[in-house]
């Protein structure tokens, strides 16, 4: 479908299909996100158990134990929109549960970004020295906030979004 025709299309549809259709953007969304975090997760979930696991430092125990929680959280925040759309479903409230699993999601991927520097700090601290993993975890850390905040929100902020209907939470 071209642009132009999204675009009229969207401007049709009632509020209803429009709520169905963002709480479908924001589940498939979801999927490229979850694989992510749960490979991060099983992969947590096994270090402990490999033979260097009694070989760390109290520092690398903290960042582990940062990690495993920060993961932890981030799949429980990103899977839980799929979760409570399976119990609410055909509840009739639908813009309810489109806001709230959209804050879940983006405090998900906010959390996974922690989740990924604090693994990467780990990771390194092993293998190169602590000096190294700062500044690797620290530039991996901004990347992440400059790609997954502060891109949209200048965006946002500019106006650069081309507004489909009033809603502003699109």
């Amino acid at each position: 479908m071209a642009a132009g025709t999204e675009h009229e299309g969207r401007e049709r549809e009632t509020r209803s299909q429009r709520i169905n259709r963002e709480l479908i953007e924001l589940l498939n969304e979801l999927r490229v996100a979850l694989p992510g975090v749960q490979f991060l997760f099983a992969f947590l979930l096994v270090v402990p158990f490999q033979q260097r696991g009694g070989q760390t430092t109290d520092f690398q125990r903290d960042v582990y134990f940062v990690t495993l929680v920060a993961a932890a959280v981030a799949t429980a925040l990103l899977i839980a929109p799929a979760a409570q759309h399976r119990v609410l479903f055909r509840q009739h409230d639908k813009e309810r549960l489109l806001r709230r699993s959209s804050l879940m999601a983006y405090a998900g991927l906010l959390v996974l970004a922690v989740a990924i520097a604090s693994a990467v700090l780990l990771v390194v601290d092993v293998l190169f020295g602590r000096a190294r993993a700062w500044w690797t975890a620290g530039l991996i850390e901004v990347l992440l906030v400059y790609l997954w905040v502060v891109v949209p929100f200048v965006q946002r902020s500019r106006g650069e979004i081309e507004s489909l209907d009033d809603n502003p939470d699109d």
